[in-house]
């Protein structure tokens, strides 16, 4: 039983702020002396250059970070929220107990309002879950909450949620951006015709919505009549600027206060300005090369084995991303539980890659395309690998695509191989091991590899059942095990995040899963 009061959650706040510089979290570096300014001023538009416009504005229907970055505790707000290490702490409920292994209590904040003045109750709550578990409505993260068979409200500020077995990670769920709380006016005007939340979207959050210009900006203003402190600026802005050293060009002149994320290969450039310093945090993520499971030859093991065998991730790692992030020996990273230390991936061996090819039936190599968006870093990516497969036989043509249609396209199995990244939000390794690499995660979900295995389903199950900690770790070290020796992916790194700020921004912080966090920011 668990039972956090917010009393505590103000002190931990607190102390979550203070320490939010600290090299745990992340740490600032600047070069040209301290910050000219020591007083903290509020107001004014924060500007924030990023890589990739959102794709739409719903939590219940969020799969990408660019999208999560301008809603997820900025817009909307969720019942419980993690820390920046990852430990659970109030949201929109203030305090929470366990009745049974089945049955979770939660208490709920008073005097909360939506941005579309109606107030906060656990009616709100029965209706936010309501619509993610609806089919009609399609959640690629249904997944997350599908275990709970009833919301019951006991009354205005106290809602159950039962669950169809024992879920261990159920609070570190409700802490995803997809259990952001959307204002049930807003999801009944959407129902009957209305605008689509997706482009309108209505929350409890610190910041609401103003405008989009797609491709280009979105604007987010400070809500009054937040119940918390809220944000210190007036406004927030987050422009799209695809070109990487332009974003770091803004920050620089002064024309962005933040740039995220920002390429390893601009370290030196903004620890040697005046007018930057650089922000890095290790993350919870990985970054991977993967296969379609479901197109030949990537269907044959070999020669999946072999890929990994032919790329050199040790010489990406150096010289791609200038020594940032961590060599990934399978899927999970050091910070998210349930990580496996003693696995041992793929070295470098053309030779053994050769071998491989020949036992499958490729001695001569084969023709194949790599898909990467246009991130700087992943397109350099795919050149560095497109030249190591090229020594093993293996012809591959690059293709660059957009965000919105690389995610549409992958999602729908039309590639071959691909590059890209899975941010684990909650730092559980369910939230890794299910979406990808669960057969019921195919596509939009997460498992864009197409990757099936009946026993790793059974162990991804067995694991979000078990309440016993060390038979659970047991049952996620199988499964990573099993997914290292089918090798549906190549497994790059494990994330440390880069951004660039203006060298008066305080209070910023990136969390472990790579949302910005704002609250605290102030700008000159």
């Amino acid at each position: 039983m668990r039972k956090v009061l917010v009393t505590v959650w103000v002190l931990l706040l607190s102390v979550a702020l203070v320490a939010c510089g600290s090299q745990e979290t992340g740490n600032v570096e600047q070069a040209g002396g301290e910050s000219a300014s020591e007083q903290k001023q509020e107001g004014g538009t924060l500007v924030i250059a990023v890589l990739s416009d959102a794709t739409h504005l719903d939590p219940h229907l969020g799969a990408d970070i660019p999208s999560a970055n301008v809603y997820h505790g900025k817009i909307f707000e969720t019942l419980v929220v993690q820390d920046e290490h990852m430990e659970i702490q109030p949201g929109l409920a203030t305090e929470w107990e366990r009745i049974d292994d089945l049955t979770w209590e939660f208490k709920l904040r008073e005097g909360v309002q939506f941005h579309d003045g109606i107030e906060f109750t656990a009616e709100a709550v029965k209706a936010n879950i309501e619509r993610i578990l609806d089919e009609e409505l399609g959640s690629p993260r249904a997944n997350l909450f599908e275990m709970i068979t009833e919301v019951e409200v006991v009354d205005d500020y106290t809602v159950r949620l039962v669950t169809a077995y024992p879920f261990t990670p159920l609070l570190a769920n409700l802490a995803h951006y997809s259990g952001g709380i959307i204002s049930p006016q807003a999801i009944e005007a959407e129902k009957n015709g209305g605008t689509p939340i997706s482009q309108h979207p209505v929350g409890t959050g610190p910041l609401k919505f103003e405008a989009w210009e797609p491709g280009q900006e979105i604007v987010l203003s400070k809500f009054e009549h937040h119940w918390g402190e809220g944000v210190k600026v007036d406004e927030v802005v987050f422009k799209v600027v695809p070109e990487d050293a332009t974003r770091v060009s803004m920050v620089e002149t002064g024309e962005a206060h933040i740039a995220e994320p920002v390429e390893a290969s601009n370290i030196d450039r903004i620890e040697a300005s005046p007018n930057m310093k650089l922000y890095r945090s290790e993350g919870l993520g990985i970054d991977y090369i993967g296969f379609n499971l479901n197109k030949k030859p990537f269907d044959d093991v070999r020669v999946r084995q072999a890929i990994n065998w032919a790329v050199d991730t040790e010489a990406i790692i150096d010289h791609v991303y200038n020594g940032v992030g961590m060599k990934a020996e399978g899927p999970m990273g050091p910070r998210v539980w349930g990580y496996h230390p003693d696995l041992k991936g793929y070295g470098y061996d053309p030779e053994k890659a050769k071998q491989l090819l020949a036992e499958a039936g490729y001695a001569d190599g084969f023709q194949t395309t790599i898909w990467t968006n246009d991130n700087p870093e992943r397109m350099n990516v795919a050149e560095v690998v497109q030249s190591q497969l090229k020594e093993v036989g293996i012809e591959a043509d690059i293709e660059v695509m957009e965000w919105g249609a690389y995610l549409e396209h992958t999602a729908a199995g039309k590639h071959d191989m691909f590059i890209l990244g899975w941010s684990n939000m909650t730092g559980d390794a369910d939230y890794n091991q299910y979406y990808l690499f669960h057969s019921a995660a195919h596509g939009s979900a997460g498992n864009r590899t197409f990757y099936t295995n009946e026993r790793v389903d059974e162990l991804i199950e067995l694991g979000r059942q078990e309440t016993d900690p060390e038979q659970r770790l047991a049952y996620y070290h199988e499964a990573q095990e099993i997914e290292v020796e089918e090798a549906p992916m190549i497994f790059l790194r494990h994330t440390e995040y880069i951004a660039a700020l203006g060298k008066d921004v305080e209070g910023f912080w990136l969390h472990p899963s790579r949302i910005m966090m704002l609250n605290d920011v102030t700008i000159p």
